[in-house]
């Protein structure tokens, strides 16, 4: 039987609305209708619009049989980012796989503080000669957003997985036009926080592990499925970011900024340790529910 468009819409959402009132769903679809058009527009190789405006437009069995299947896997827990393999952020289409944390918009209010400190800090045009390190960069979203808006800084970016460094280096070269592939635009380093790591920066970004190791199991099924390595924050959820506030007291230049995302629940706990280290002006910015999310403090001048 022959289905039109908005017939395959219109049944994608009602799979995704059941899903979500069952007793036991295998994931919680808060956006069923978004959810739907992203899958069809995916397989239609279109556009969301495109899709309202298809009318009586009729998808081949090949096709409605394609849309299907990202159904059910978005049934299954699997995320939305991961079945597409990618996700925006900050304007811009970001590649992910399971090998890296999806990025979320409340993290756009980490670049937003950045750019304000860069365009403080700033030496030269297009943030030239500001030195920039993100650490944990997962699909290197931060650190990409950053030297897309800034192609003067010289900006590093590290993680502990070799697997998710492929992915941040993967984005670099299809979203920065520096050279012939925009690959070497941004200095990947494998490093334990600041392990592999020698040099001073003018300005460093994270976005750590922080989910107390107790509250994974906890978590939406989609979210269990991203990297354990990229979740877990120990016992408090804050083992990782404590010991980066420490460690980047003496790598940053003097006057030189750290910005962290964190659990709201955690500033409290995160402002007494950026104290203990010395940090000066520490301050917190609030995302876009409101809520505490990145915390930040320099060191004197």
């Amino acid at each position: 039987m022959a289905v039109t468009v908005q017939a395959a819409l219109a049944e994608g959402s009602r799979l995704f609305r059941e899903a979500g009132r069952a007793e036991c769903p295998a994931a919680d679809i808060s956006a069923p209708a978004l959810d739907a058009s992203l899958f069809l527009a995916s397989v239609l190789d279109t556009d969301r619009s495109s899709l309202l405006s298809a009318g009586p437009r009729l998808l081949s069995p090949d096709s409605y049989g394609r849309f299907l299947k990202l159904v059910e896997r978005r049934l299954s827990g699997e995320c939305t980012a991961y079945i597409l393999g990618k996700k925006e952020f900050w304007g811009l289409d970001f590649f992910v796989s399971p090998a890296v944390l999806v990025p979320r918009p409340d993290t756009e209010i980490l670049v937003e503080a950045a750019l304000e400190h860069i365009a403080g800090r700033q030496s030269g045009k297009e943030g030239e000669g500001i030195r920039v390190l993100d650490l944990c960069t997962g699909s290197g979203a931060v650190a990409v957003s950053l030297k897309h808006e800034c192609p003067g800084a010289d900006l590093t970016a590290s993680d502990i997985s070799e697997a998710a460094l492929a992915v941040a280096r993967e984005n670099a070269r299809r979203l920065l036009k520096k050279g012939p592939s925009g690959a070497d635009a941004i200095r990947f380093v494998k490093s334990d926080l600041f392990d592999g790591i020698a040099c001073l920066f003018d300005l460093v970004t994270a976005n750590p592990p922080y989910i107390p190791s107790g509250e994974l199991a906890d978590l939406a099924p989609e979210v269990r499925g991203e990297p354990r390595l990229a979740l877990d924050g120990g016992k408090d959820g804050l083992d990782i970011a404590g010991r980066l506030v420490a460690q980047a007291r003496d790598r940053l230049t003097r006057g030189g900024v750290l910005l962290v995302e964190a659990d709201p629940r955690q500033m409290a706990a995160l402002a007494g340790i950026f104290e203990k280290n010395g940090y000066r002006n520490i301050r917190r910015r609030r995302d876009l529910s409101g809520l505490e999310r990145v915390i930040e403090g320099a060191v004197q001048e």
